[in-house]
């Protein structure tokens, strides 16, 4: 796979700083029941890198002292942690919110079967990943038969309540391009998402984030091999919109490695940039420091962000009312 950190490190992009911690983004391993082409994390099934039991509790120790207000687990497929269920039910119990980003075919995996009834119950919400409402785009993307195991998913996830009008279980999806464009608009691809999902298939959620591919990991590395890489980038920095730069989410999120090393994102974790500074930091140190004011690592990358409507974990920065 080719490293994209070379073609990133020296950067134009703006400095900018932190806000208030409020959320915790922790990445419990790479180990997933799919390898999808978009991954900025090259997860599969084959990955053994996983978060260890005394990392997991200090995640709960920290959630408790620091006024941490969501936790947000990803991975690979977090929920292939052994200790997901433990972690998610501990956290549950201190009132946090708590955000599960999930795949869709997990749930229909031999040994996963517990798994939406288990959600349900502890009021997780759940993000799941749907790159389209086709089933030739999405097994293009993530393998062949996953589109109709995620439509099952979504059923199965909808009969429980999640996404249903007046119902406190949130249901959103997510969508990434299937190449180097940037994301359509949000709200109307949200009302497209709605209305072909409802007619085709009776599956209703709440809201879709728009989310623009990384050129790092996976995707970085297609990019280069088929010589599209500076073009992306080319796309990237000529859609930068400097209004988004106060809603990027490193402002108020730390990114947590599987061995407790922190980050600024999720995307500095897979390119090994970590938190500005002489000392490296660890989930531990947020026991004891504040990371609230300080700068935030910068590198190309963060051009897709910025970018037309904004991208992050919650999908566009820039909020339009869905027609």
């Amino acid at each position: 796979m080719h490293a994209t950190l070379p073609l990133l490190e020296h950067t134009d992009f703006p400095q900018i700083k932190r806000n208030t911690l409020d959320t915790l983004q922790v990445n419990l391993g790479y180990l997933c029941n799919q390898r999808c082409l978009h991954c900025h994390v090259n997860a599969g099934p084959t990955r053994k890198e996983m978060m260890s039991p005394e990392n997991v509790s200090l995640i709960v120790d920290v959630v408790r002292n620091t006024g941490i207000k969501v936790l947000d687990l990803t991975g690979g497929a977090p929920e292939m942690h052994q200790e997901f269920r433990e972690l998610v039910t501990r956290v549950r119990e201190l009132g946090v919110r708590v955000i599960d980003r999930c795949n869709l075919t997990i749930l229909s995996e031999p040994g996963y079967e517990y798994l939406a009834n288990f959600l349900q119950e502890q009021q997780v919400e759940v993000i799941a990943s749907l790159p389209c409402y086709t089933a030739d785009n999405v097994d293009q993307q993530r393998g062949d038969g996953v589109f109709q195991r995620s439509i099952d998913g979504l059923k199965q996830l909808n009969k429980l309540g999640y996404g249903q009008p007046d119902s406190a279980l949130i249901l959103n999806l997510v969508y990434n391009p299937l190449g180097a464009t940037l994301p359509p608009a949000q709200a109307a691809l949200e009302a497209r998402f709605k209305r072909e999902l409802w007619e085709h298939f009776g599956v209703v959620f709440n809201h879709l984030f728009t989310i623009t591919n990384m050129p790092i990991q996976r995707f970085g590395s297609t990019l280069i091999s088929r010589g599209e890489f500076a073009s992306y980038m080319a796309l990237l920095k000529s859609h930068f919109s400097a209004k988004n730069l106060n809603e990027v989410m490193c402002r108020n999120m730390v990114s947590v490695d599987w061995q407790g090393w922190l980050y600024d994102c999720d995307f500095n974790q897979q390119l090994g940039l970590s938190l500005p500074g002489n000392k490296r930091l660890h989930l531990k140190d947020l026991l004891s420091t504040s990371i609230n004011g300080n700068d935030i690592r910068i590198a190309d990358h963060c051009y897709g962000c910025t970018a037309g409507s904004g991208s992050s974990c919650g999908g566009s920065l820039q909020k339009e009312a869905t027609t």
